[in-house]
């Protein structure tokens, strides 16, 4: 059976789909087949991975709001093994119009557990908002990596997010697990960024990633190319650093 993992922060900029995009493809080079889910409406890491929004029929919209099949909805990368449900700016709307579904929190949940089977990972890269679409992510995942940047106000929010994912285990999904704390846009030169990783370590302790991503020109490049950093440029820190993280969520399973 495989397993769904959230990236959640409703804190914007902190390298969410960045790490959705390029860990999906790392673990997909690891010989793992998974499934990214883009469940943000500006559609960021689709087209990072290739997918021209414009051309699709079905995106993760129609699935939820139309009842379409999931399966209608996925489409191939330039990755063997990688698979993505795309998003759609329609998304936006998507919130108001389940307001009156019934079981509006668990409408993603029923979605993708019959594709739990298919896959050995599932990654939904989430909006960032704690909205009734995150509420889905964290009600249908398994677990929740939360990225956390390595800036001044990276910890705000945070508590915020830790509630909500209290809220979401006390009402609809006993079962969730905080998978990590990721830190992000790590420059080692900077002491500021050696105080956030250290206050997150004391805070959070065995919860924290061994891995962090640092800031790197390639993998701010990647994206416009409609690629992982892995084939873009395989030797940049940015693959190595998401290629760690991948064998590191692999090597907790065993």
């Amino acid at each position: 059976m495989g397993k769904i993992i959230a990236l959640a922060n409703q804190k914007g900029g902190v390298g969410k789909t960045t790490t959705s995009m390029n860990l999906a493809a790392s673990l997909a080079t690891l010989e793992k087949k998974v499934l990214l889910v883009d469940a943000d409406p500006q559609a960021n890491a689709s087209s990072g991975l290739g997918v021209d929004v414009s051309e699709i029929d079905s995106s993760i919209y129609e699935c939820i709001i139309d009842h379409a099949d999931v399966r209608d909805a996925i489409y191939t990368t330039d990755i063997e093994g990688l698979d993505i449900i795309p998003s759609h700016i329609d998304l936006v709307g998507a919130e108001i119009e389940m307001l009156n579904l019934t079981n509006r929190e668990r409408i993603l949940s029923e979605i993708l557990s019959p594709m739990k089977g298919e896959y050995d990972y599932i990654l939904i890269d989430c909006s960032p908002s704690l909205g009734l679409i995150t509420v889905n992510a964290l009600t249908a995942a398994d677990s929740v990596i939360i990225p956390v940047q390595c800036e001044y106000f990276a910890l705000e929010g945070i508590s915020k997010l830790l509630n909500t994912i209290k809220i979401i285990k006390s009402k609809l999904n006993p079962s969730l697990e905080i998978e990590g704390f990721l830190l992000t846009m790590y420059d080692s030169r900077l002491r500021l960024a050696n105080q956030i990783y250290d206050e997150v370590k004391k805070h959070f302790q065995e919860l924290v990633f061994k891995t962090v991503i640092q800031r790197n020109v390639k993998l701010s490049e990647a994206p416009s190319h409609g690629l992982p950093v892995i084939l873009y440029d395989t030797d940049s820190t940015g693959a190595k650093n998401h290629l760690a993280l991948a064998k590191e969520i692999i090597e907790k399973e065993k």
